[in-house]
Formats: C-alpha cells, structure tokens, sequence
C-alpha cells in the first residue's frame, strides 16, 4: 500500500486543522459569497481548488523545489499574487469592479468569472505552495518508494477535503450575504467593505513567509 491508513487518517486530522484556520481563500471565497451570493462563491471555491491543483502538479513533478530553494522565485509569485488582490480591491473601491453587484438593472456576473479568479488567487498564493513543500512532505514515507505518488495521494486528500471545508464556508456566508443585501446601509458601504478586504488580503499574502535560503 502506498500510504498506509494510519498516516492518512493523521495528515487528514493535521489538513483539516489547517483548513478550519480561515487563510487569504477563505476570506476570498467568504467576501466573493456575501457579495454575490453561494453560487458565486462555490464557483470560487472550485477555482480555489484547481489552483491548488496546479501547486500539487508542480510538487508531484519536483518543480516546486525551485520555488523554495530560490528566494527570488519565491518573492516574485508572492508579489504577483499581491498584486492581483490590491488591483481587485482597488477597482472594487473605485466602483470599476463588478458594477452588476450593486446594480439589479445588470446581468449578474458570470461565474465562469468567478472561477477564474479563483484560480489565479491560489495560483500565486504563497501559503498554499509552502503547504506542499513544507508540510506535506512531512508524511512522506521514502522507504516505501515512488514518493510522487504519495504526494500525489496526500495532496488530492487535501483538495477533497478543502473542497467541503471551503464550501461550508461559501453557503454560510452566502446565507449571511442574502440577509446584508436586504439592508440599504450595508449596499451603501458594500463595495467599500470589499475593496479594503481584498487590498487588506494583498497586503497580508506580501508580507507572507519571509523566505530564507536553507542552510
């Protein structure tokens, strides 16, 4: 057996402690659901989770080591994934980001949109890439050969599980959202509230993981 079911069963406990501490996705698929509703955040979450694909792709074939051993790798996707908050939030503050949330005269956003930025979010969001090359591995078992396979096990246990932990997470704040937009005040400030979560996120992933050279 690949993995044994023991050492399954414990990184799944350790993965869903990890997951039940709300991270720059959670707070992205959270602001996503009160904004526009489950069905957007739940396309959000999928794309969340096709990010995190692309993390364990690059784990499974050895290229995220190169992430990790190179600071300047490691600063330049931390960076980007900043940069991609901060522009959101910013349009959002300036009114340029989805005008369809705020006017019903619109046709609603598509979530095909949704999930693309959801996909992009993770992509470059460094605690995610450090989850795969710090921790995971540490549930590795090199004596039993074919490693990549264990990772690969490991990490499609953490997506499934991901998966429902990030989507309890969208239908909760979905629900909270349905009862925000019935208020004149919170539409007033909606964008406002968004726009500074998404440039507070950008901050945060910045100053994320300080990365060091191993000695």
């Amino acid at each position: 057996m690949i993995v044994e079911p023991h050492t399954l069963l414990v990184f799944s406990l350790a993965a869903l402690a990890i997951l039940s501490v709300p991270g720059p996705a959670v707070l992205y698929i959270v602001t996503r659901s009160i904004d526009q509703g489950r069905g957007a955040g739940l396309a959000s979450v999928v794309g969340i989770h096709v990010g995190t694909l692309v993390h364990l792709s690059f784990a499974t074939l050895g290229l995220s080591a190169i992430l990790v051993s190179s600071a300047t790798a490691f600063t330049v996707v931390k960076l980007l994934g900043a940069a991609y908050l901060i522009v959101i939030g910013i349009r959002t503050l300036l009114g340029r980001a989805d005008e369809a949330d705020t006017d019903p005269q619109r046709p609603p956003r598509r979530r095909r949109r949704d999930f693309a930025e959801g996909v992009v979010v993770n992509v470059f969001n460094p605690k995610t890439a450090l989850f795969f090359l710090a921790f995971l591995p540490q549930f590795v078992e090199p004596g039993k050969g074919q490693p990549w396979l264990q990772i690969l096990v490991f990490g499609l246990t953490f997506i499934l599980l991901g998966l429902i932990t990030d989507s309890t997470w969208a239908l909760a704040a979905g629900s909270a959202g349905e009862t925000l937009r019935k208020s004149r005040r919170w539409t007033q400030v909606q964008r406002y509230v968004s726009g500074t979560i998404f440039v507070g996120l950008g901050v945060v992933t910045a100053l994320t993981g300080s990365h060091t050279k191993p000695a």
